[in-house]
């Protein structure tokens, strides 16, 4: 259902109005349209979970501006690529969904942990744009009340709704299931009904389609690395690196560093759907024995891949800038490491300041008090096995 609701906000007005709006309200600072292209991204690929729709959509939009208003063509194409994966963190990324679900945590608790992450890649970037637009003088847009209240009017009906999503979640208005219906139907009548930018008869047959074709890739992708992940688990696997670990590596600080490193590899050679499914179950129960609370491994995990996605050689957003923009994909290796950089600043503060994930979760949340419910039954079974 969220799947969904991100193709339909793709095909309908929704890039042009976030352009719009981000526009009017950061146009003014240094670097504003490099500011607009980081929040426009962020708010559209938390719906779109990463799959490259971003880039297409609005990189696709401000990939041109940038060029015609100065903005050097390298830093413009590490801007859109590194944008479009950025939103991961945000609610209602899908690959939040799935990581609770194989993890066994709550849904809900993850999205919360995330915003602040979040929040914090998004100005990383932020200030990088700020620092480029004041370095080369950049234009920048003057800022009228008028242009903003009218982009904040015309596209309110869709700002609001992470927002309302967060706001329900968090005080347990709705489920994670009731959020994805809500969510659904939300985007639905407002697409279809109030911006009327798509076709109930023309146009939602098709969307539904491509939609839940994505939807049975992953499936498909989720079946296979289920099976390959439950045949590691019978084999012992995470029991036999925590064994190998545990001579090598002596506290956690160590062990989030070789983690780090480790998901890095992992985010350039996988889809992040498979990733979750394959890696999770191995990695879970060596993380909660050197003390690593869940829901702050859930958020070091998917800023690992969303940095994967845009690390060469094979990260996946490379090759879609490369193919939407007609550039060489060794143009975009290097576009990128500026970007990267930042990226990797913001997951090593995040990774050791545990309180960015947690600030904003009850006390407890994902502590290691878990283990014993979690992890020694499964060791019972294999040792019965």
């Amino acid at each position: 259902l969220f799947t969904f609701a991100g193709y339909l906000m793709a095909e309908a007005g929704t890039p042009k109005r976030l352009v719009r709006v981000s526009r009017a309200l950061l146009g003014w600072m240094p670097g504003g349209l490099a500011m607009v292209c980081i929040v426009a991204s962020a708010f559209f690929t938390s719906f779109t979970g990463g799959s490259g729709i971003t880039i297409v959509a609005i990189g696709g939009l401000l990939y041109p501006a940038l060029i015609a208003e100065n903005y050097p063509e390298k830093f413009s194409l590490g801007l859109v690529t590194t944008s479009g994966s950025l939103g991961l963190l945000f609610p209602p990324s899908v690959p939040i969904v799935l990581f609770a679900v194989v993890a066994g945590i709550e849904v809900e608790k993850l999205f919360i942990a995330g915003i602040v992450p979040g929040v914090l890649t998004v100005i990383a970037l932020g200030a990088f744009a700020a620092y480029k637009g004041l370095r080369i003088k950049l234009p920048r847009q003057k800022f009228e009340i008028k242009e903003a209240f009218s982009a904040l009017r015309e596209a309110i009906w869709e700002l609001i709704l992470p927002i309302v999503l967060i706001a329900a979640l968090f005080f347990g208005v709705l489920r994670i299931h009731e959020a994805a219906a809500f969510t659904a139907l939300y985007v639905l009548i407002v697409e279809v009904f109030v911006y009327k930018d798509v076709s109930f008869r023309k146009d939602l047959p098709r969307i539904i389609t491509e939609s839940m074709t994505l939807v049975g890739a992953i499936l498909a992708i989720l079946a296979t690395a289920i099976g390959f992940t439950g045949y590691l688990i019978q084999d012992q696997l995470p029991m036999k690196i925590l064994e190998a670990m545990s001579t090598l590596i002596t506290d956690k600080i160590m062990f989030l560093l070789v983690l780090n490193v480790f998901l890095l590899m992992v985010g350039m050679l996988m889809d992040i759907f498979s990733a979750i499914v394959v890696v999770v179950p191995l990695i879970l129960p060596i993380a909660r024995q050197f003390g690593v609370n869940d829901y702050h491994l859930g958020i070091v995990f998917l800023l690992n891949l969303e940095i994967g996605y845009m690390t060469p050689p094979v990260g996946l957003n490379l090759f879609i800038a490369s193919f939407r923009f007609e550039k060489p994909v060794t143009l975009l290796y290097k576009a990128v490491i500026p970007f990267i950089g930042l990226l990797i600043v913001a997951l090593l503060v995040t990774t050791y300041w545990e309180d960015l994930s947690l600030a904003m979760l009850p006390d407890g949340a994902g502590d290691n008090e878990q283990v014993g419910q979690e992890i020694d039954p499964l060791e019972d079974d294999l040792e019965d096995d």
